[in-house]
């Protein structure tokens, strides 16, 4: 199986986030590469680098998923901010929108904080070329596995993608994610195949790729994730979040309690892919979160090491083409252990 990651993702790398209320080391860097290649090396798999990290297509391609004013604010919001008398040196908003807000300001304060949905996901001069380096990786993934080049049968490809990209919509960052690379690899397959799934598995729901696609019907969206009730993002996420329009009923969210083990959490995924094949795609994208794990940083369910084993397994049943895109999972011990055991669960089929 073909893995791809470009090192300009390194572009992105803020120091802090702010984690409830105290500024905190942002646990979504550069280092998350390094342990993620490590475990891909240990599974016997190596990294290609896209050829390129930005390109009008592939412009084209993001204003199928964000709004112009969205990547046009991550484009140039840094140099406007460091316009303003006694700007920080990150980009971090201190006003958001409440109440159904419907005016759009003008003032990058005011822009940063229409954008920028919560704390983590503050910007440098040079996040916007990262997240653009995560989003090729993304394309190259997909492109590999539209092309039939994959030597898998069914095609299959990972991306090393960081910064993550679920919880970013159509307008907006949050959550550590700029751009949604998990939605952006299923509208490259949507240029070959009619329906496309993208099944989440990560720690946290995948708002954003829920919101970009709730009201269509060509992709469905499902996610296992803690409760929001009680977790990250908690305003999106509920079982009642079925789709509207085109897109009803193809909407599935999975909560689960606070601290589930991994067989509550593979049992969900199981049942989560029986939704899945319901739908009959013709191609899919998984959306991969390690930080499951009982000892990550953002911990909030209790899975061990080798239950990425059996998710690997799962995942390796699904005969479509598939993108393996990653979200979260971040610096532990274990983290290069956890992606090399589902990838020795993956390639097993």
């Amino acid at each position: 199986m073909k893995c791809f990651y470009h090192p300009d993702q390194d572009y992105h790398a803020p120091p802090t986030f702010l984690l409830r209320g105290q500024p905190a080391p942002s646990p979504e860097g550069p280092v998350r590469a390094e342990l993620l290649s490590k475990g891909l090396a240990a599974a016997g798999l190596s990294l290609t680098a896209p050829s390129e990290t930005d390109s009008p297509m592939l412009r084209k391609r993001l204003e199928q998923i964000h709004t112009p004013r969205y990547l046009r604010f991550l484009e140039t919001i840094y140099e406007r901010w460091q316009a303003l008398p006694n700007a920080a040196a990150l980009v971090a908003p201190n006003v958001h929108p409440c109440g159904g807000a419907s005016h759009y300001p003008s003032h990058p304060v005011g822009q940063a904080g229409w954008h920028l949905h919560d704390m983590a996901c503050p910007l440098s001069e040079t996040s916007f070329q990262g997240a653009l380096a995560s989003a090729a990786t993304a394309v190259a993934a997909a492109e590999e596995v539209m092309s039939g080049a994959s030597l898998t049968y069914p095609p299959r490809a990972y991306a090393l993608c960081r910064p993550p990209g679920h919880h970013a919509g159509p307008d907006n960052a949050g959550g550590f994610c700029l751009l949604n690379n998990a939605a952006l690899a299923a509208s490259v397959l949507r240029e070959k195949f009619a329906k496309v799934a993208i099944i989440d598995v990560d720690l946290h729901h995948g708002n954003g790729t829920q919101d970009i696609f709730y009201s269509r019907g060509d992709v469905w969206t499902g996610s296992v994730h803690v409760d929001p009730s009680v977790f990250y993002p908690f305003f999106w996420g509920g079982v009642d979040e079925i789709g509207c329009e085109e897109g009803e009923g193809a909407n599935v969210n999975l909560p689960l309690p606070l601290g589930s083990d991994g067989e509550t959490y593979l049992n969900a995924v199981a049942t989560l892919i029986e939704q899945l094949n319901r739908y009959q795609p013709e191609a899919v994208v998984v959306s991969l979160g390690l930080d499951v794990h009982k000892d990550d940083p953002l911990a909030g369910l209790s899975v061990e090491t080798e239950a990425f084993v059996a998710l690997g397994e799962l995942l390796s049943g699904l005969s479509q083409p598939t993108v393996v895109i990653q979200e979260g999972g971040y610096p532990t011990e274990q983290l290069s252990a956890n992606l090399a055991a589902f990838m020795r669960g993956y390639q097993r089929s």
